[in-house]
């Protein structure tokens, strides 16, 4: 059985790994797109952009791919599913830091960290606090309430946020996707937690930002295409809502001449937010020992993406 492995997990792995594989190590996207045109198992996250997807299309029979992030969204699943190849993700590898970086962005946003920065490097010395909004009492809706967005509801709930999660099935108080738009006016912070699918797609548009407080905050540590732009550009200029934090957007990386760079009031951080910390090859590689066990076992693995879904 050929496995396609990237070379900067081979430390982690390889020590235990079970004999009898035919074990490939990759590096580059070309040794990647090259080896996994015959293997039965792949995993192809190469640094530093992730997951290889031209690899993955060169995939003639492959049985079980494992990615360790989340969003699958530049695969050809129809071609998976005809495959009959199980895809596996990362979804909860990198939540915590996520989470963290989420809050992050609520509390930069209410305390306007991003201008204090700059006062610093001017070497100025204000009389004034540039962002004077509390956490306390506030409210944040999460567009997304699963491990990501599970974690940070109750990060912001320490902050004695009023936290509304927004779910498919509705589960445990949460709202489901056909009720929260209406509500849009009652919240503070709309955080974009979601996995990104074709219903997700310019999920805050036009008229969700002018349904928004005008005070309100919108917060993507999701995907930069859940997010109409322009209509986000023009809702800034107008100052219709408060402001924007963006880990996420479209295209990646963004364009220097991108207006969404001097928009007033978007503090960006260039999809960092999964990156800040050092546990994510060490968590995906025991993720991956647990399910390659499992696999010839033949056994239930974790993380099954639903081809269907996209998630």
């Amino acid at each position: 059985m050929k496995v396609v492995l990237p070379a900067l997990a081979r430390a982690l792995l390889e020590p235990q790994l079970p004999d009898g594989l035919d074990l490939v190590w990759v590096t580059t996207r070309e040794e990647a797109t090259a080896a996994m045109a015959d293997a039965d198992i792949g995993w192809v996250d190469l640094y530093p952009r992730g997951l290889t997807g031209e690899a993955v299309a060169a995939a003639r029979k492959l049985r079980w791919l494992f990615t360790a992030i989340a969003g699958i969204e530049s695969l050809d699943l129809a071609a998976l599913r005809a495959m009959g190849t199980v895809v596996t993700n990362g979804a909860g590898i990198n939540a915590i830091a996520v989470a963290e970086y989420a809050v992050m962005g609520v509390l930069v946003a209410a305390k306007r960290y991003d201008e204090v920065v700059r006062i610093a490097d001017r070497r100025a010395w204000p009389d004034y606090a540039p962002g004077r909004q509390e956490l306390y009492e506030t409210s944040a809706l999460i567009v997304g309430y699963g491990a990501i967005g599970g974690l940070i509801g109750e990060r912001l709930a320490a902050f004695g946020v009023d936290v509304t999660g927004v779910t498919r099935s509705g589960r445990d108080g949460t709202l489901t996707p056909d009720a929260w738009k209406p509500r849009l006016a009652e919240f503070d912070w709309v955080i974009l937690a979601a996995p990104s699918t074709g219903d997700t797609r310019a999920v805050i548009g036009a008229p969700e930002l002018a349904a928004m407080k005008a005070s309100a905050w919108l917060v993507n540590i999701a995907r930069g295409d859940m997010v109409d732009q322009d209509a986000l550009i023009d809702a800034l200029d107008r100052q219709t809502i408060a402001g924007a934090f963006l880990d996420t957007v479209d295209p990646e990386p963004l364009p220097p001449e991108h207006p969404l760079w001097t928009a007033p009031n978007v503090i960006h951080s260039m999809h960092l937010a999964g990156r800040s910390q050092t546990k994510m090859f060490r968590r995906a590689a025991e993720l991956f020992l647990r399910n390659l066990a499992r696999f010839q076992a033949g056994q239930p693995m974790e993380n099954v993406v639903d081809l269907e879904a996209g998630y």
